[in-house]
């Protein structure tokens, strides 16, 4: 499987997920994803996808200093409806990586390991998506901000033509090149792009 080589830069989110343990899915629980994991879910790389992962990754380590982050233990909110511009995109990739749903998860053994009611939508926050420990009630709110690395204006030509299917295959190609070339700016530039507050 051929794939842009700053997947693998991209840093991996370890967790414990006390159900794969429970049953002997994974020795110890102990689950990693890597952004290559995500993009082959999601189907595609693009920056809302890699802002999701990313924000997921900042919040989870200012959440869980020095302890590993409980999959099925965090509880996400976001601002907006699940339908709303790139919000589902964005809740599913989230839901991917921490186990929390809204009530479509798994829904536990014996009142264990429900993984339901841990993801919210419209409720009053300012940020992209707030993270909160189940076990603490700590909070943080993630923002992501990726507008200061512009499409550049041959990108935007590209991307006209092919989604106007007038683009020829070597075009197609270098289209595909230039956008995982932004997305790569962007994984580059991550203190940049996510900013984490403790609430």
């Amino acid at each position: 499987m051929n794939y842009p080589e700053f997947f693998d830069k991209i840093p991996q989110i370890k967790l414990k997920d006390n159900l794969s343990s429970f049953l002997g899915a994974f020795n110890d629980g102990e689950v990693v994803f890597s952004y290559k994991d995500i993009v082959k879910s999601a189907g595609h790389s693009c920056p809302t996808v890699l802002g999701a992962y990313l924000m997921t990754y900042k919040a989870l380590e200012e959440l869980y200093v020095n302890e590993s982050p409980i999959r099925g233990e965090i509880k996400i909110e976001f601002s907006s409806k699940q339908s709303d511009g790139v919000t589902g995109v964005i809740s599913t990739v989230m839901s991917n990586i921490t186990g929390a749903t809204y009530d479509t998860g798994f829904k536990g053994l014996a009142g264990n390991f429900d993984r339901r009611h841990l993801m919210f939508f419209e409720k009053d926050i300012s940020s992209n998506a707030r993270f909160t420990r189940a076990d603490t009630k700590n909070s943080v709110d993630v923002f992501y901000d990726a507008s200061s690395i512009n499409m550049s204006e041959e990108l935007q030509s590209l991307m006209q033509k092919c989604l106007s299917k007038k683009a020829n295959e070597e075009e197609i190609k270098e289209f595909g090149k230039l956008w995982q070339k932004r997305v790569e700016e962007i994984s580059n530039k991550i203190d940049e792009v996510i900013s984490v507050v403790k609430i």
